[in-house]
This record gives structure tokens, C-alpha cells and sequence, in this order.
């Protein structure tokens, strides 16, 4: 940890890091991403058709996976892609503190969630999204002939709005 940085980032000197530091250390590159069709190994054991896998860019997500140190430092929410191949799924879950959003790129995906009974479900396409919100159980299912690949963000909080430096010319503008 370095001190005055509320971010992780791991340097050389026992100086404060410069910006460049800061940013570099928080890029993840697509070219060092790896598909892990094992994060949700566990679950393809109970059904083959769990089988999808998980690339990792801010965080770890919510697989389990705590062993991957190729990610960007999570603090607030975490990102990924998953890739589902036709007819495979995300079986049913809930994450009882942080909502989800499925972000479609490509392909066609079904969102179906369940709460208290009642069951709701809604296909998305690319450049669709859902995002679920704490405590509902969800899951995805690929209906479609083409693998599908979407972006996944779990997350908790509400972003205090931005500020503007004193040469923006946004500098003292409030939103009414």
C-alpha cells in the first residue's frame, strides 16, 4: 500500500508513485487476458451445460477466484467478460450484497430473474443491459445458434457525483 494512494499499486521506491505510476499499474490489457473455462468449473460438474468461461479485468468477480493477480485492484466493483457458448447457461444465483449488470456485446442472451415467486425473464441483445439488483436471484442462458459474449460488473454504491478541476470549464457548475 502506498501512502497517500487509496488504490493497490505495488512500486519500486518508497516515494509516493507518480500518476503514470498510478495509471499503468490500473490497465489491463486484453492481449495478457486469458479465457478461464475453470473459474466455474464446480458448476459444469453438476451440469455440462454450466460450462462458460470467464476473462477477469478489474477484480477477481464473483466466481471465487482468488489466485488470478492479473487484474486491476478492485475497490468498488469488479469487471469481466464471460463467454457462453450456445445452450449453456449461468445457473440461478443471488448475490445477497451487490447488484450485477450483463452487458450484451454479442450474441443474444436470456435473463431470467425470481424473487418472492414470481419469475421474470427478458432477452437481450448486443449492446443490451440488465442490471439485477441485491438480493434477486438471476441467472443467463444462451437461446441462441452463436456463442455469446457478455460483460459482467458487480458492484455495490452509488457514486457521489464529479467534481471539476479549476481550469475545466465545467469548474462551479452544479447540476440542478
Amino acid at each position: 500500500m502506498v501512502e497517500g494512494y487509496t488504490g493497490l499499486v505495488t512500486v519500486e521506491s518508497s516515494t509516493n508513485p507518480s500518476l503514470a505510476e498510478i495509471i499503468d499499474g490500473r490497465i489491463a490489457r486484453f492481449a495478457n487476458r486469458t479465457l478461464d473455462w475453470d473459474a466455474l468449473k464446480f458448476q459444469e460438474k453438476v451440469n455440462p451445460r454450466y460450462r462458460r468461461a470467464q476473462m477477469r479485468y478489474v477484480g477477481t468477480g464473483a466466481t471465487g477466484v482468488r489466485s488470478d493477480t492479473n487484474t486491476v485492484p478492485s475497490e468498488h466493483f469488479t469487471l469481466s467478460t464471460m463467454v457462453i457458448p450456445p445452450g449453456h447457461e449461468g445457473p440461478l444465483h443471488t448475490h445477497h450484497d451487490v447488484e450485477e449488470v450483463f452487458f450484451v456485446l454479442k450474441g443474444q442472451m436470456t435473463c431470467y430473474m425470481e424473487k418472492d415467486g414470481e419469475r421474470v425473464e427478458r432477452t437481450l441483445g448486443p449492446r443490451d443491459a440488465i442490471s439485477v439488483p441485491a438480493g434477486v436471484a438471476r441467472g443467463e442462458r444462451n437461446d441462441g445458434d452463436e456463442e455469446a459474449l457478455m460483460l459482467v460488473i458487480v458492484g455495490a454504491g452509488k457514486p457521489q457525483l464529479p467534481t471539476y478541476p479549476e481550469n475545466s470549464p465545467m469548474y462551479g457548475v452544479k447540476r440542478d
